[in-house]
């Protein structure tokens, strides 16, 4: 079984993190819970939302990735349903560096054959491009994400898809809200 993963609010909970770097540069009173939900739609989306400039955009980006690797953490129960698996892939609009360094402290890295970011120059998902790469060498049996971006472009190529923490998304295989859900699916 190979299995391709979102990053972001699908491996490890950064959400949290985000959301402390949006507030901090937005510097108003803007609650959580709605940055929160901005994010989860996408960050174009949260930009867009907020009127970020080009400039702000970078800004966010720079204190991305001055983040503390041991900042992000894994999902409970995470590491056993990436054992099952044959293969597993990432495929984020996250830095590959800054994935690659979360990976290593928790040491993830193993479990991971490809792991595709930003700077692969993909177009951004919804589009299949990163995923049709994948599939290029390997088969895909099931995609993880916590958005629906994550998982339209499986629904596309016909893979089985996974919505981890978010029932909003419609059409889904399988609904988790943690890991040991997915590893008992998984397993049978």
């Amino acid at each position: 079984m190979n299995i391709l993963w979102d990053f972001d609010g699908t491996l490890v909970d950064s959400y949290r993190l985000f959301v402390k770097l949006f507030k901090k540069i937005l510097a108003d009173d803007t609650a959580e819970e709605e940055i929160f939900r901005h994010l989860k739609i996408s960050f174009t989306h949260a930009f867009e939302h907020y009127g970020f400039s080009e400039e702000l955009k970078e800004k966010l980006r720079k204190l991305v990735n001055e983040l503390e690797p041991s900042e992000f953490i894994p999902f409970e129960d995470l590491e056993k349903v990436l054992e099952l698996a044959d293969y597993n892939f990432i495929v984020t609009h996250n830095s590959r560096k800054v994935v690659k360094n979360v990976l290593d402290h928790h040491g993830l890295t193993g479990h991971f054959t490809k792991i595709i970011g930003y700077e692969d120059k993909f177009p951004r998902k919804p589009d299949t491009s990163a995923y049709k790469h994948i599939l290029k060498e390997y088969s895909v049996d099931v995609v993880v994400g916590d958005r629906e971006l994550d998982l339209i472009p499986a629904k596309e190529l016909g893979i089985a898809t996974c919505s981890f923490q978010n029932d909003t998304i419609e059409g889904m295989d399988y609904y988790v809200h943690t890991y040991k859900e997915l590893y008992d699916i998984l397993r049978k």
